[in-house]
């Protein structure tokens, strides 16, 4: 039986410390983008969308306002027998006028859930960057002490054979 165990590598604690290293890292930056991407998000729906689909809507309703004008003018003149395409135009500013309401309130609702849908997950990404920060750090302070251990322990002569009598 061994009275001292035989350690050939000490490279390959190293090299799972540097690609350690190397993933907290990644995982950090990776969890600074999606934390922007939910800032950015939530001030697009808040902010940019709501005044936006607001100001679609005041345009599309002038659009609206002025084909129905021409629609009337054209049934009220004699030049125009059919106001089909006067109709049309109608039709087409109507449609336009409730998609851009139906799109203006969705971003309501949308901005107005975006919290209580995102956060859950936001928390779980919180709890990765508490793992990486406390946790994997304590890891790579603990793979530097094995490797000292263990180069100490390398560096010291075996124990004479002891003989039996």
């Amino acid at each position: 039986m061994a009275d001292q165990a035989r350690i050939s590598n000490l490279d390959s604690i190293e090299e799972f410390r540097t690609a350690l290293i190397v993933f907290i890292s990644k995982t950090r930056q990776t969890l600074d983008t999606v934390q922007d991407s939910v800032r950015r998000t939530r001030a697009w729906l808040q902010t940019e969308q709501p005044s936006y689909w607001a100001a679609q809507v005041r345009a599309r309703q002038r659009k609206l306002d002025q084909a129905q004008q021409e629609l009337m003018s054209a049934r009220m003149s004699d030049f125009v027998d059919n106001p089909a395409s006067q109709q049309m135009a109608v039709r087409k500013a109507r449609a336009a006028l409730e998609e851009a309401q139906a799109k203006a309130e969705r971003t309501k609702a949308w901005a107005r859930d975006f919290d209580r849908t995102v956060d859950p997950l936001a928390r779980k990404a919180d709890s990765l960057r508490d793992f990486l920060e406390t946790d994997l750090a304590n890891a790579v302070a603990y793979l530097v002490e094995i490797q000292k251990i263990l180069e100490a322990y390398n560096e010291t002569t075996p124990p004479p054979a002891s003989s039996a009598s």
